[in-house]
């Protein structure tokens, strides 16, 4: 530590503000604010830190957890000087531990303990950059850096997502590449473009358009907010220059959620400003759209074209007319702000005093947007003023288009869910874990699309309500402040408020807080937000808990060497993994494959694909050598995992296939139909089972134990009956749902059921299984299987398919005695 005086333990508030006007001199406080700013702009390139439950997301989220720790440290020996318990910030700073306290409890019996682990550590992160923000911004000079430092990192994004519409992927990538290492084989940073049925979208860092728009949106509003209270030409030039190519970007990614979402998250932030700060931020908004309506095609067909074909004439017209545009807003913001504004809060500022004032301006927006909304949805052509791409997602936006209705049932989905686990939750990852078994049809997402809604299904009631209460605390504490000391709401820390509130209310349609970046955001603002609050706490009692201040500091030095040391070993787990991916490639030695291996698995044992890389090893080792102990040891190692992972549906296929392996078809009928109640939209278990019942029925026949074949061929006919009951519930979903996967009957299932039909000597019932497989290739031996018996049950009625005989014979003579042997066949 340095400085012009020596810290010391300050017994009461006046104390803390003493103290915290040295901090800018504090070598901690630089090395933590460096620290920070470098993460911010390190963490944005690592794909946000998408927490996508699986191997090939991990590394840079284990990398934040040490990282975070460090920190950590660093903010425990700050606490040693400077924290006590005089006021509600301060003891919100202990009770935001409690969040990855109920993540830790819910773990104790999770859908997956790998994806319960690893969220207790992000939200570890979480606290951790809470604490940041709460150190940090505690005086005016740390609160300033670190505004400019989440800006100025988010812009890096914004210019980065910019350089690849424009068509420098290569480029771009080249100026980040040194923290983005993981895309190297792609010489460009993946899906920042993408071109999907909606037209070609910007996402940017993220690689999905609706996460960045609600980034964009924080970004856009914060910079806004930013010029509107400037005071100094440097601050409106650096925020004004960003505000064009922030809107650009926001109408590129194409979100239709984000542009219904936006009316409201502007409300909610102009809504706690006075009239006349509403009028100066509603002046720059309203000349920001215009310049961004008026380059909005030329811009977008720049990058439309760009994907198709690189063209450096018209990349350079795209940067010059987004430059142009910027430079042009950027004058107008500075002269506004220097001549009309001054004038403006002049002429309102005895209204603005008012509390009613608050709400005249937010009422008239909502106004405004109900006629631009008419403008844009109602058949009066305003709409022909946005690119092609850009009209085509506005036009759909309706109550009854699939993303709509798919939303609405993730939520009932969630919520049948959340009532199997309702007080302490499934665990983090609950959601991925377990949502196949409560959907309503077979659609494809392990992420909930509502924040609050995966965070009660993760952590229960219990967890929930405590992380409500921790936001409305901090909340009301902030705006308690804001206005009790800002008369001129001018301070540059409501932009804190502006970018934890878009994000929170963002996240209520999407799961922006999937990625991790932006969770670090929100609680790296929710600290800021009350970090010069001076809310004392009333009561005697905090003085004999002053005795004992230096408990929570010890506690953080605890904390974060306990995390750095599971990190760094999580980290080494993962080097050794993609070093036995690495040697699985390159070497045929079992042991060059295995010793990586195995030490992965000691350094992280709750992690399913180190697991199922080693059992798919050893079980390839089986086959080629038939040695029980390799069969024996990924056998032991399946089960293990299975009651870690009990709902990893590629686990379950691997003990499905080890059972038939080894001739236990019965267990693996029994465990088939288990887990059809916990995937009851996956097919592929349907049809093991009717296969498996078949299979079972047949080989009972052949002992002719014609008791036990009725019963296997009345079970599979059971399990059709439950296909065609699903068929039926897909038939009655809304008109604009789609119904995700496909789930009907497949030539394997119509075979096995045919057969069945067949032995039965119900041979219009076996033409219509049989018929559904006969289309397939005739190159396929399965396929001339299935064509075998159903010629065979049309001759068994007198008809036939002469065509598709002599196709069949064509193809393999011996067909044509295979099939009489089955027209001759007694069953």
């Amino acid at each position: 530590m340095s400085g012009k005086k020596k810290y010391y333990v300050p017994d009461h508030a006046a104390g803390n503000k003493a103290l915290e006007s040295e901090d800018k001199h504090s070598i901690l406080f630089w090395i933590l604010a460096g620290i920070t700013l470098l993460i911010l702009i390190w963490a944005a390139f690592q794909r946000a830190l998408f927490n996508g439950n699986n191997f090939d997301f991990e590394r840079s989220i284990f990398s934040t957890f040490v990282w975070s720790a460090i920190m950590l440290l660093l903010i425990s020996i700050l606490a040693f000087y400077k924290w006590n318990l005089n006021r509600w910030s301060d003891f919100l700073s202990i009770m935001i531990w409690l969040i990855p306290l109920t993540y830790f409890i819910s773990s104790i019996s999770p859908a997956s303990k790998y994806s319960a682990t690893n969220m207790v550590f992000i939200t570890f992160v979480y606290a951790s950059f809470y604490l940041v923000g709460f150190f940090l911004a505690k005086q005016d000079s740390g609160s300033s850096l670190l505004i400019n430092g989440i800006m100025g990192s988010g812009y890096l994004v914004v210019w980065f997502g910019i350089m690849n519409w424009f068509g420098h992927k290569e480029t771009a990538y080249a100026i980040v590449k040194w923290f983005a290492s993981d895309m190297a084989q792609y010489n460009i940073y993946q899906h920042a473009i993408m071109a999907d049925d909606n037209g070609v979208r910007l996402t940017s860092v993220f690689q999905y358009g609706n996460a960045y728009a609600a980034f964009l949106i924080a970004m856009l509003l914060g910079s806004l907010y930013l010029i509107s209270i400037s005071k100094k030409w440097t601050s409106t030039i650096f925020h004004g220059f960003m505000v064009i190519p922030i809107l650009i970007s926001f109408f590129l990614t194409l979100s239709r959620g984000a542009l219904v979402i936006l009316p409201v998250i502007f409300l909610v932030v102009i809504i706690f400003l006075k009239m006349k700060k509403q009028l100066t931020f509603i002046l720059h908004t309203i000349v920001a759209s215009i310049i961004t309506m008026a380059i909005l095609s030329p811009v977008t067909n720049v990058g439309v074209e760009q994907v198709k074909q690189y063209n450096g004439a018209l990349a350079m017209k795209g940067w010059t007319t987004l430059i142009f545009a910027a430079l042009l807003f950027t004058g107008i913001a500075a002269v506004l702000q220097r001549f009309v504004v001054p004038r403006v809060e002049e002429k309102f500022n005895a209204r603005s005093n008012k509390k009613v004032s608050y709400f005249i301006i937010p009422a008239g927006t909502v106004v405004l947007g109900a006629i631009v909304a008419f403008l844009l949805l109602g058949n009066t052509g305003f709409l022909n003023l946005f690119p092609e791409n850009i009209k085509q997602r506005i036009e759909n936006i309706n109550f009854e288009q699939n993303s709509v209705l798919e939303r609405g049932t993730f939520y009932k989905d969630a919520l049948k869910l959340y009532s199997d686990y309702p007080v302490m939750g499934a665990g983090g990852g609950a959601w991925s874990a377990l949502y196949e078994k409560y959907q309503n049809n077979p659609y494809v997402s392990r992420q909930a699309h509502n924040f609050f809604l995966q965070y009660l299904v993760e952590v229960g009631i219990i967890g929930f309500v405590i992380f409500i209460v921790i936001l409305l605390s901090i909340l009301w504490l902030f705006h308690r402040k804001f206005h009790n000391d800002s008369g001129e709401n001018s301070s540059p820390r409501y932009v804190y408020y502006i970018i934890a509130i878009s994000l929170l209310i963002h996240s209520t349609l999407d799961f922006d807080l999937s990625f991790v970046y932006l969770g670090i955001l929100l609680f790296l603002c929710l600290g800021a937000m009350i970090a010069d609050n001076d809310f004392e706490i009333k009561g005697q009692w905090k003085n004999s808990i002053q005795k004992a201040r230096w408990i929570y500091p010890a506690l953080l030095v605890v904390l974060s060497i306990i995390f750095f040391l599971n990190g760094v070993q999580l980290l080494n787990a993962n080097s050794n993994f993609e070093n036995a991916r690495m040697q699985a490639s390159t070497s045929k030695n079992f042991n060059d494959i295995t010793g990586p291996l195995d030490k992965a698995m000691s350094q992280n044992p709750n992690h399913p694909d180190y697991a199922l890389f080693k059992i798919d090893i050893l079980l390839q080792v089986y086959n080629q050598t038939k040695d029980e102990n390799y069969f024996n040891e990924a056998n032991r190692i399946l089960t293990e995992m299975l009651k870690k992972e009990p709902h990893n549906r590629t686990l379950i296929d691997r003990e499905l296939n080890t059972l038939t392996l080894k001739g236990k078809n019965k267990e693996a009928l029994e465990r088939t139909n288990q887990e059809i109640n916990n995937f009851p939209w996956d097919i592929s278990l349907y049809e093991k089972s009717i296969v498996l019942s078949a299979d079972l029925g047949n080989t009972a026949q052949d002992k002719n134990d014609a008791q036990e074949m009725k019963m296997y061929h009345d079970q599979a006919l059971s399990i059709y009956s439950k296909v065609e009951a699903r068929i039926k519930e897909l038939s009655l979903l809304p008109k604009g749902q789609l119904q995700g996967r496909e789930f009907s009957v497949t030539p394997i299932m119509g075979m096995a059921l045919g057969q069945i039909q067949y032995i039965r000597g119900h041979y219009d019932a076996a033409e219509a299984m049989l018929r559904i497989g006969v289309n397939e290739s005739i190159d396929n031996r399965t396929t001339r299987l299935i064509i075998r018996w159903y010629l065979a049950s049309l001759q068994k009625q007198g008809k036939a398919d002469q065509a598709l005989f002599d196709k069949l014979v064509a193809k393999d003579p011996n067909e044509r005695q295979e099939i009489q042997n089955l027209v001759n066949a007694k069953f």
